[in-house]
């Protein structure tokens, strides 16, 4: 099935336990001379916005963090720590991986989502292409709902096997094609999730504490 949402269309409410999971929002990809350029520099300013609109409302926050084997995401090293905008934020879970799905990490992220009966699932965090997208085509084929929430993400420039330098803010945009085309995710903006997390499911649509 293909969702229609575009980036920037409304809503329908949100679950009352819609998971907002952060992926890899680490230090090490502050170090530019390793990644190179990136886009998107209001994805933390974004990603905080949802952490903020989900602890109000009491819907539940995962992070995950990558263990990597070399580079600055290693376990060990400054840039393994998760951002301070993160890191100080009380979690439900907290899953590690070696690998870019959030789906193979420990503890299970599926069986916990599962335990739960949740259904809907909001991606933001690092890298758009890579972790972002696998963890997400892997929650849509789980049959998961899932909310990809462009602008509380980035990625960075990367070079295809012709050599030639693809910017980051065409990766991302590929990205959100295939997620959108292929129907495993609905390619939205952080302010329409911001305004669907804020509505009880129900006939009314009241906002929530009201």
């Amino acid at each position: 099935m293909t969702h229609t949402n575009a980036p920037g269309a409304a809503l329908a409410p949100l679950d009352l336990d819609a998971v907002l999971l952060l992926v890899d929002v680490q230090q090490g990809f502050e170090d530019q001379e390793y990644w190179g350029p990136r886009d998107n520099p209001d994805a933390e300013r974004h990603m905080v916005a949802l952490i903020e609109a989900w602890r109000a409302t009491g819907r539940p926050i995962v992070t995950v963090q990558h263990d990597s084997v070399r580079g600055p995401l290693t376990p060990g090293t400054p840039g393994h720590a998760l951002k301070p905008q993160i890191a100080q934020v009380p979690v439900e879970l907290h899953v590690t991986k070696t690998v870019n799905s959030a789906f193979y990490g420990t503890p299970d992220l599926h069986a916990w989502l599962r335990e739960r009966g949740a259904r809907q699932v909001v991606i933001a965090g690092i890298m758009t292409n890579v972790c972002n997208e696998t963890t997400a085509r892997m929650a849509g084929n789980l049959g998961y709902d899932v909310l990809f929430p462009i602008d509380a993400m980035h990625t960075f420039d990367m070079a295809g096997p012709d050599g030639v330098t693809i910017p980051a803010a065409e990766l991302a945009r590929v990205t959100a094609a295939v997620l959108h085309r292929a129907g495993f995710a609905q390619v939205v903006r952080t302010e329409a999730v911001l305004e669907a997390a804020a509505m009880v499911p129900g006939p009314s649509d009241q906002p929530v504490g009201a």
